[in-house]
């Protein structure tokens, strides 16, 4: 089935990826290299949060940033709010797709934005039901769906509880979310199966990090069960500045590289991404690439130097 074999790689770096870095970027460094996301076949990408910029000042401006994104018209573009004001500024930019972020155990949202579990999921329902009334995509993450670390594993019935409650109160999509990199692909095929069973695969989306090396047979194990759309960020930038040990995001060129070696259907060439990566590294400072990086950028300046196009 054709559908069945298009996978949406969604961006995660322009948020995700930046708001980790120590280097702050202008709002013109970050639409330079949301454009190159966008010219290398980005069509799904996370442009930014409307969080305190006291907080994270990495995401500064981002009303600013949403006024000049390329062709909004082919692009799903989302914006990251932390509660109600986050929501009214978004909704003020004309952000059409909104993320929210649940964290699955107490600790964690208490470190991440200062209010308990109850209170988020409250926050969060409300956001959603908001979205569903005023026709916009409401997207719910579940963080530390697998493992916490400050309270260890987290419990299955909660992350299945707390996803429930996000899409009974209007959720277009549930995204569940490994933040520290924890889980291993019989976990994820468990928790997976479940969600599944409860809400169809098509509602679900995966967070995968790779602090332990997992990430891509965790897309894998998600994958083998109908899940058709996942973050990465390119070149792997980022993590959580509010969780110990998160750093290590999927790389998008990882991810590109084995969904189009398996045949599924993208958007992308993991070859296209190696600019992209160079540029990121040269915006934030840091060394970025993915497992198949020094692969791929050997692919790039061959295929450059036989005269075919970058």
């Amino acid at each position: 089935m054709a559908m069945n074999n298009h996978v949406v790689i969604n961006e995660v770096g322009p948020r995700d990826g930046l708001q980790i870095q120590s280097r702050v970027l202008t709002v013109e460094q970050r639409l330079q290299l949301v454009n190159a996301l966008i010219d290398a076949g980005i069509r799904s990408l996370e442009a930014g949060s409307f969080v305190s910029p006291k907080a994270v000042p990495q995401m500064a401006g981002t009303d600013q940033l949403l006024a000049q994104l390329p062709i909004p018209e082919e692009v799903a573009y989302a914006a990251l709010v932390p509660n109600q004001r986050g929501f009214e500024m978004a909704m003020a930019a004309g952000s059409r797709r909104v993320n929210v972020v649940l964290s699955a155990t107490e600790t964690m949202n208490q470190k991440n934005i200062r209010m308990s579990l109850d209170q988020t999921r409250q926050v969060c329902a409300d956001i959603m039901a908001r979205c569903l009334a005023d026709g916009i995509e409401g997207q719910a993450y579940v963080a530390v769906a697998f493992e916490c670390p400050y309270e260890g594993p987290t419990s299955q019935s909660e992350v299945l509880r707390l996803a429930r409650d996000m899409f009974a109160a209007g959720a277009a999509k549930v995204i569940i979310a490994d933040t520290i990199g924890a889980a291993n692909p019989s976990q994820v095929s468990r928790l997976m199966s479940a969600l599944i069973d409860e809400h169809g695969a098509d509602r679900l989306s995966c967070h995968f990090h790779d602090t332990r090396g997992m990430a891509l047979a965790n897309v894998l194990a998600a994958l083998k069960l109908g899940i058709r759309e996942f973050d990465s960020s390119i070149g792997g930038l980022g993590g959580c500045p509010f969780s110990p040990g998160a750093s290590g995001n999927l790389a998008t060129e990882d991810l590109a590289l084995m969904l189009q070696s398996m045949g599924y259907q993208t958007n992308l060439d993991a070859i296209d991404l190696v600019p992209v990566i160079q540029l990121a590294e040269s915006l934030t400072g840091a060394e970025l690439g993915g497992h198949s990086y020094r692969w791929l950028r050997r692919q790039h300046d061959s295929r450059q130097a036989q005269g075919a196009p970058a």
